[in-house]
């Protein structure tokens, strides 16, 4: 089940990562609802995303707290 829900995520991120501001607030969820290890997956997938899309960086602090 909680795989289900990181794959979730990714989905939801790469659809809204158009929007710097949409993207920062999925992300912030996501720290809440997932597991520590799935965390650092969801780190890897973020910065693929962020090399593509740049100025997603700002919401790298996110991931950091």
């Amino acid at each position: 089940m909680a795989r289900a829900m990181l794959e979730y995520t990714k989905q939801v991120l790469e659809k809204v990562s158009f929007d710097v501001k949409l993207f920062c607030n999925e992300v912030r969820k996501a720290v809440k609802r997932l597991l520590s290890h799935e965390l650092e997956e969801l780190r890897i997938f973020i910065d693929e995303l962020i090399y593509k899309n740049p100025k997603l960086d700002r919401c790298r602090i996110y991931l950091n707290s």
